[in-house]
């Protein structure tokens, strides 16, 4: 359904984006941020089931700061590799990726309103774009490392946020969630009986009735903030 196009950042960066699109006249637009495996046949199938629900999708390859054309499965290999990356990509001058995904919202913007949702690292950099970046009216972190953390705590969302967690994700601590929901009392948060990565069917960790509800929860979500 979609095609992958080049973008360019505020600092002349160029890098390429899944851009998927509606068949017919879009509600709005979203942006969709990967996990530490690339823009992979995962995160493609998460932006054509958006662009199936009438939205103008945009999933921007974060990596491509620090290596192109990166497209990992979920093996031991793949996520010692992804999570590599994702360190590089972090240890970059400020503001790194984060002008990518302005880029890419602003690029969604054609559509209307934009909303973002990103999965894993995703989740934690749709937390940061929601509290930094300019042009969301909403954001639906998934399990996103570090959210819970006491320096992404600290920050204040500039848009209506849903975050998504899972009771059995051993990186993220329930006791954290739970400090995560009094800090933040604005965010709508909801937990569910499954793992980290719980809304990919490509993992073992997969659930498929949580990440069901949740998707059904973020659309939701997208269709009274977005359109």
């Amino acid at each position: 359904m979609g095609s992958f196009t080049d973008l360019r950042s505020s600092d002349g960066f160029t890098f390429p984006a899944y851009v998927a699109q509606p068949s017919g006249q879009a509600r709005g637009g979203v942006v969709v941020l990967q996990e530490i495996f690339g823009v992979n046949s995962h995160i493609r199938s998460v932006a054509d089931g958006y662009a199936k629900d009438g939205y103008f999708v945009v999933a921007p390859s974060t990596f491509h700061r620090v290596k192109p054309g990166v497209e990992l499965g979920y093996g031991e290999d793949d996520m010692k590799n992804g999570f590599a990356l994702k360190m590089a990509v972090e240890a970059l001058p400020a503001p790194g990726v984060l002008a990518d995904i302005q880029a890419a919202i602003d690029h969604a913007a054609q559509a209307g309103k934009v909303g973002i949702v990103g999965y894993c690292w995703g989740g934690l950099l749709t937390w940061r774009s929601a509290c930094t970046l300019d042009g969301l009216a909403a954001a639906a972190p998934y399990y996103g490392g570090g959210v819970t953390t006491p320096e992404e705590v600290a920050r204040q969302p500039k848009c209506p946020v849903m975050a998504h967690f899972g009771d059995q994700d051993h990186w993220i601590p329930l006791d954290s969630v739970e400090a995560f929901k009094k800090a933040h009392p604005e965010v709508e948060v909801h937990v569910y009986h499954a793992n980290h990565g719980f809304n990919c069917d490509q993992r073992g960790s997969y659930n498929a009735e949580a990440a069901k509800v949740a998707r059904e929860r973020t659309l939701a979500f997208f269709r009274k903030h977005v359109g």
